[in-house]
């Protein structure tokens, strides 16, 4: 439970920290179980490497703002921080070290580069501080475990061995994701779906996003063997070398294989003799196996979803599941062409965005579409439905 009480002094932190600092706690970053201090810091920043196991960059916490600074310029030793988020406290550290941070260096090791025109870049800075704080913490915040225990129940009810994992925004979730999603299932016992979990407002919301990821699994596929669970998709993962992250997090979660498409933030593909070569190469100690997986487009010859690798016609013949794009359609109130996405999805999108936007849904549906004759009643959702199939009418087109 969440706790109000002040008795020690505060660091002031957002969810997106206690996220983070949960993820290690839960050991879904093992080996890293653990703030590291200065000197582990340094080392993971020159090696890469932790305890002996790849690790993109030092894991630490330096909350921005002048009340933090403060509090961490005269922490000592053993004293107890409480973990203040929106008023309530969420954990306790208590300090073992505090170390300066060079700023600049921190956006280089996570970014790859120190582009102040970035907005991602903008924002981390808006959080970071310069002083780092470690030492043993305790928190308020049971999400990670509940994925964890959601994953391991899941699998000891299958008996599944063959566990792959694919990590997502689905946002909008589109038949791109539907193809790859039923190749990986063809060969595993059981998949996981992260649905990553943002921290910033989207025209999406997570809830709406996950609501049409369910409707699809359940009506679609063979559920009993597909796991979708949040993914707290905290800072960490804004790093250029997420997909080393990604694919620790997964090894820890349960997964014997990540499953990426050659387009995800952070891999680097490129061809080498025909062979889809990734920045992932460069791990061979990963803990897990890694698939990337080819572009997949629609193409107006072959008259189906195909992928660019096996496609014989060009690029000019290729439809593109452009998710930005698709967004665009559906702020607009549009429906997506079904080609891009199912219709009962996109109805179901529309639906939940622009609730109430017909003054009268029942009269329109009654006067411009077929019925039985009987008085029934329709909401939006059925309004887009029909919508779309008249869209599909082409008789007189």
């Amino acid at each position: 439970m969440e706790s109000t009480r002040k008795n020690n002094r505060q660091l002031f932190l957002d969810k997106e920290f206690i996220a983070t600092l949960a993820l290690a706690k839960e050991g879904v970053l093992h080996p890293v179980d653990k703030l590291m201090n200065g000197a582990e810091a340094r080392e993971v920043e020159q090696s890469g490497y932790y305890k002996g196991k790849p690790f993109p960059f030092p894991f630490i916490i330096a909350p921005a703002g002048e009340k933090n600074r403060e509090v961490l310029t005269t922490a000592y030793q053993g004293e107890p921080l409480d973990f203040m988020v929106d008023g309530k406290i969420r954990g306790t550290i208590i300090v073992d070290e505090v170390f300066e941070v060079d700023k600049k260096k921190r956006i280089e090791q996570i970014f790859g580069t120190y582009d102040i025109s970035n907005p991602e870049t903008q924002m981390f800075l808006k959080r970071l501080g310069d002083i780092a704080v470690c030492g043993e913490y305790e928190l308020q915040f049971d999400d990670v475990k509940n994925v964890k225990n959601k994953i391991a129940d899941a699998k000891k009810l299958l008996g599944a061995k063959n566990v792959s994992a694919i990590m997502m925004n689905a946002n909008p979730f589109h038949r791109a994701h539907e193809r790859v999603i039923r190749i990986t299932l063809e060969k595993c016992d059981m998949m996981v779906i992260f649905l990553l979990k943002p921290y910033k407002q989207d025209l999406l919301s997570y809830e709406l996003r996950l609501k049409a990821l369910e409707y699809f699994v359940d009506n679609y596929l063979p559920k009993n063997r597909v796991v979708i669970v949040p993914f707290e998709n905290t800072y960490l993962f804004t790093s250029y070398k997420n997909a080393v992250l990604d694919a620790i997090c997964a090894s820890n979660l349960g997964c014997n294989k990540l499953v990426l498409g050659q387009h995800h933030s952070g891999i680097g593909a490129y061809y080498d003799q025909n062979e889809m070569k990734s920045v992932l190469d460069h791990y061979d100690d990963l803990d897990i196996d890694i698939e990337i997986i080819t572009e997949f487009v629609y193409c107006n010859e072959c008259k189906t979803l195909v992928s660019t690798n096996t496609c014989p016609h060009g690029g000019h013949h290729h439809i593109k599941y452009h998710a930005k794009s698709l967004l665009e359609i559906l702020k607009a109130g549009m429906l997506p062409p079904a080609i891009f996405m199912r219709k009962d999805l996109s109805a179901l999108l529309l639906s939940e965005l622009f609730k109430h936007r017909f003054s009268n849904i029942g009269k329109i549906y009654d006067a411009i579409f077929p019925n039985s004759g009987l008085l029934e009643s329709h909401d939006e959702r059925d309004f887009y439905l029909e919508l779309m199939r008249l869209h599909q009418t082409t008789s007189l087109t």
